[in-house]
C-alpha cells in the first residue's frame, strides 16, 4: 500500500496561542511541532504564516495554520457544520464518557453520545476556531467489520446511482 499512516491533516485557526492552549490544555495532545515563514515553501507566494502541529499517540498529528493575511475564512460556513471534522480515537466508550464529563465542565457543548449503528460511540464539540471534533471509541466486533467491509462496494454503487438512501437505507440488510 502506497499510504502508510496519515502525517497530519491540516486546517486554519484564528490563533495559533489559543490552538496550542486548546489542543494542548484540553484535549492532552502533545505540541510536536512549529514551523513559519512570510512565504508558502511550495509556491513562494507572499503569505506570512505559522505552521502548529499537535501529535497523538500513534505520532499522526493534526496541524493549523494561522495566516492573517490569506483570504477567506477559518472554515467554510456555508457546509453543514457537521460534514467537515477531525474524529480522535480513544481507548474505550468509558473514555468518551469521561471526555464529555470533562469538556461540560470546562464549558463546552457536547453533543452526544451517538451510537453510529455499532461501530462506534462518540461525542461532537468545537475547538476555538469553531472545527467540529469528534471523539470515537470504537465497538464493532470483527465479524461487523468484514461484513462492512464486504458492503462497501456494494453501497457506494447504490450512492452513485441513485444519490440517495431513500427507501433503501445502507443498514437494512
Amino acid at each position: 500500500m502506497l499510504c502508510k499512516k496519515l502525517s497530519h491533516g491540516a486546517y486554519r485557526c484564528k490563533s495559533a496561542k489559543e490552538t496550542t492552549e486548546f489542543y494542548t490544555q484540553v484535549l492532552g495532545l502533545k505540541l510536536s511541532h512549529v514551523m513559519g515563514a512570510d512565504r508558502v515553501p511550495s509556491t513562494q507566494e507572499f503569505d506570512p504564516h505559522i505552521h502548529i502541529f499537535f501529535e497523538m499517540e500513534d505520532g499522526s498529528c493534526i496541524a493549523f495554520f494561522e495566516a492573517p493575511l490569506s483570504p477567506g475564512g477559518i472554515r467554510d460556513t456555508g457546509m453543514r457544520d457537521w460534514i467537515q471534522h477531525f474524529a480522535f480515537e480513544v481507548a474505550d466508550v468509558e473514555t468518551v464518557m469521561a471526555a464529555k464529563a470533562r469538556l461540560e465542565s470546562l464549558g463546552l457543548d457536547v453533543i452526544g453520545p451517538t451510537d453510529h449503528e455499532g461501530f462506534f460511540l462518540s461525542i461532537y464539540f468545537h475547538d476555538p476556531s469553531g472545527h467540529r471534533l469528534e471523539l470515537v471509541a470504537h465497538t464493532a466486533t470483527q465479524e461487523m467489520k468484514e461484513i462492512a467491509h464486504r458492503e462497501a462496494p456494494t453501497l457506494l454503487e447504490r450512492w452513485s446511482q441513485h444519490g440517495s438512501w431513500a427507501g433503501n437505507p445502507p443498514n437494512s440488510h
